[in-house]
């Protein structure tokens, strides 16, 4: 076995904060390391990975406050599979530390089962040769996700300082965000709060689902919240049907930032967002050709600088035409 001329592995040595009073290990990791999966954190500690206060621990050990996490990064197998491809990036901002890039819909963030080639990861690769990857590894860091189907901003980080620094500000809630989404019917009031719990739904596990706190069945859920401004409310014929519809333009804030979270609460008040295939209706009302939901705003601080700057992607231009054809309607 290769031990790569003996070249020490990198250790993160974190410590626990107040909030992570009580939190499962595997579950603090994953706040702490969103790039990764769950199963992923999983394994870095069932192989020895991970110590708190210098002893190895079990991924369901309960944390409290002030101890010593120490994560020795092991090497990443799947980044040698990786490959740069030349897949054209809407670029909307770039320098040493960061890429900050207008997502297309139908690209998948990162390489997974079903998905080896054509990602982001593998764009983002090909832009940028010289990309010092995070532990060493030739691969960029992922600080939040877009599903495929969304478009719009996402910031990318060049090397491991540069993600630490973004990673502190999305778990500090400091990075503001805000989408676009058409969704079904008024939704009212025109300004509000979704604050709903989710966690993986107790049967269908490809989907999330507003879980309510110390529900019975083994499924736990955590805090979500989206904050929403209506923009304006459309009436136009229903699609394959009698009558005539009603449509919601929002900006949608999400305040946390779980999987799904503004396609789940929005459908939880009653509202699918337009094209939605997960958890939108069975029958859309409205053609669409995708998900009605577009990032269209982020705010952060540069690593490097520490300038805070907006980054803005306009509607997409598959989205735009739905939009167009409710103006016209109006």
């Amino acid at each position: 076995m290769s031990d790569r001329g003996h070249t020490p592995q990198p250790v993160v040595r974190l410590h626990v904060a107040e909030d992570g009073q009580g939190q499962r290990l595997d579950r603090w990791l994953a706040a702490q390391f969103p790039e990764h999966s769950r199963s992923t954190l999983q394994r870095w500690i069932k192989d020895g990975a991970v110590a708190v206060d210098g002893l190895p621990a079990r991924a369901g050990r309960r944390l409290m406050a002030g101890e010593a996490i120490a994560i020795t990064l092991p090497d990443a197998p799947v980044a040698a599979d990786l490959r740069a491809e030349a897949i054209p990036l809407e670029i909307l901002y770039e320098d040493a530390d960061i890429l900050v890039i207008n997502k297309p819909a139908g690209m998948v963030v990162h390489p997974a089962p079903g998905h080896s080639g054509g990602t982001l990861v593998n764009a983002v690769l090909h832009h940028c040769p010289d990309l010092a990857g995070i532990g060493g590894e030739r691969r960029p860091g992922i600080v939040h996700r877009l599903d495929k189907d969304t478009s719009g901003v996402m910031a990318v980080a060049k090397h491991e300082r540069a993600l630490r620094h973004l990673q502190a500000q999305f778990k500090a809630r400091q990075v503001q965000k805000e989408y676009l989404a058409l969704v079904e019917g008024r939704l009212a009031p025109q300004e509000g709060r979704i604050a709903a719990p989710l966690g993986r739904h107790p049967v269908d596990r490809k989907q999330q689902a507003v879980i309510a706190a110390g529900s019975a069945g083994g499924t736990r859920s955590r805090e979500a919240v989206t904050d929403y401004h209506v923009e304006a409310v459309f009436t136009a014929p229903v699609h394959n049907d009698q009558g005539i519809g009603h449509f919601s333009l929002v900006r949608a804030h999400p305040i946390t930032g779980r999987t799904h979270q503004i396609r789940v609460h929005l459908a939880w008040r009653g509202h699918p967002i337009v094209g939605d295939p997960l958890y939108g209706l069975r029958h859309q009302r409205l053609a669409a050709p995708r998900l009605f939901l577009h990032a269209a705003r982020l705010r952060l601080r540069l690593p490097g600088s520490g300038e805070l700057r907006e980054f803005q992607a306009p509607l997409a231009p598959d989205l735009q035409t739905v939009l167009d054809r409710l103006l016209r309607e109006a």
